[in-house]
């Protein structure tokens, strides 16, 4: 190939960096918000190549812009920044649906709230948000009988909810409502708040901010929410499988070394969370931590523009340290004053959920011993634009024990969750 520098120079293409970004690892470029790079490829939809100022590297290809002004963020009105067209046409299909009601363990914690509570729950007003095929809602009518039910859904799936709640003989107890929680009235505030809002990860799609905006409106004072409190659980992981598959696969396939692939293969497989992981409890290096905590009666939606979160870790037994893994658990008080508390969690040593756990990997491994501990600090922080999407950004600091004392190193590494 003889082309010329000016050629070469010519056939890229001039973009703006839309926000500041921290490269993770040396094939990373870093950048401030108004740099213009020079994108020579395209290898993937979210990986480019670019170069700042004679340095090339990867770049995300969701913070670049072609507006020539680059200062101004991106218009929301462009295109819906909630994505309620997509997210809602999914819930309007059965995919998600068979898949959320074959989840027995999730099905049967909100089931067996409502049972618990079926004394309770007989005269009061309840508000199901988000309710799906109503199952939930169908709970109440079927084992509480409470006054009255309203089903709250967004998506085209109200119209079925209808049929079913009719078909079960349900319709002089449960009212459905069609509309986001944003726009539906209702005739009167409710005792009982109850939704299945959680996302993986626990925040991601931010329905609970749906939940904090009819807490707010439509549940009177003094009434209840379930769940009534959240966590998020980190733990450092083994993955060894997944970095086989994704990682080791490419050292020596066929005989033939396929090395030069690999930095490519960290930024496809790596730089994003892995959501359906599922983490053996041997896999655990250390005891798992809550790292952030939600009491739904207090949080605001202000709080969910960024969580932030510390963990310290000391590792349990020596193995090879591949990242973190992620999960939460969900608790629903009780309305009877020393009543048991129901909890749903999603973690390894509970039942399956359709959740399962959510994976972070590091660019590379780390072995650890016994002894050392793993430190550091976790941020949530919500998308300015596209307010169902989150980036997760961990800093850890690993600290070899006093028979270990070389294995000290630290890291940060963040993951959009999807922009």
């Amino acid at each position: 190939n003889m082309q010329t520098e000016d050629e070469d120079e010519a056939s890229c293409e001039e973009y703006v960096a839309r926000s500041d970004f921290t490269g993770s690892s040396t094939d990373q470029l870093s950048f401030s918000r108004g740099d213009r790079l020079l994108v020579h490829a395209k290898p993937s939809s979210e990986w480019w190549w670019a170069e700042l100022q004679g340095v090339i590297g990867y770049v995300p290809a969701s913070y670049m812009s072609q507006d020539a002004a680059g200062e101004e963020e991106e218009d929301p009105s462009i295109e819906d920044p909630w994505q309620d067209e997509e997210y809602f046409g999914n819930y309007g299909t059965l995919r998600l649906h068979l898949e959320m009601l074959s989840d027995k363990s999730r099905t049967e914690a909100y089931r067996q709230v409502i049972l618990s509570n079926s004394a309770s729950l007989s005269s009061k007003r309840v508000m199901d948000l988000g309710c799906g095929t109503g199952i939930i809602s169908l709970f109440c009518a079927q084992l509480a009988r409470p006054s009255m039910v309203y089903a709250v859904e967004a998506s085209s799936m109200a119209e079925y909810t209808r049929q079913l709640v009719k078909q079960n003989g349900y319709d002089e107890v449960v009212t459905v409502l069609q509309g986001r929680a944003e726009e539906i009235e209702l005739p009167e505030q409710v005792d009982v708040l109850v939704s299945e809002w959680m996302g993986n990860c626990l925040l991601f799609e931010f329905m609970v901010e749906s939940v904090l905006l009819a807490r707010d409106r439509w549940l009177r004072d003094g009434g209840t929410i379930w769940p009534s409190s959240a966590a998020l659980t980190f733990v450092p992981c083994q993955a060894d499988s997944y970095y086989a598959e994704k990682m080791a696969f490419w050292e020596r396939p066929y005989g033939l070394d396929f090395t030069p692939l690999q930095p490519l293969a960290q930024q496809e497989f790596f730089t994003k969370p892995k959501f359906s992981h599922i983490i053996e409890p041997c896999d655990c290096l250390a005891a798992p931590c809550d790292v952030i905590s939600l009491d739904m009666y207090t949080l605001q939606v202000g709080d969910l523009e960024e969580m932030k979160g510390q963990f310290h870790f000391c590792v349990e037994k020596s193995g090879v340290f591949h990242g973190f893994t992620a999960w939460f658990t969900v608790c629903f008080e009780s309305l009877e004053a020393g009543g048991a508390t129901v909890e749903l969690n999603t973690g390894p040593n509970s039942g399956p959920t359709h959740w399962k756990q959510t994976l972070f990997m590091l660019d590379r491994p780390v072995s650890v011993c016994a002894g050392d501990s793993i430190s550091g600090t976790i941020v949530l922080q919500r998308n300015p634009v596209w307010r169902r999407h989150m980036t997760v950004t961990l800093h850890w600091t690993i600290k070899g024990s006093t028979d270990n004392p070389d294995n000290s190193q630290a890291g940060t590494k963040s993951f959009p969750m999807w922009r």
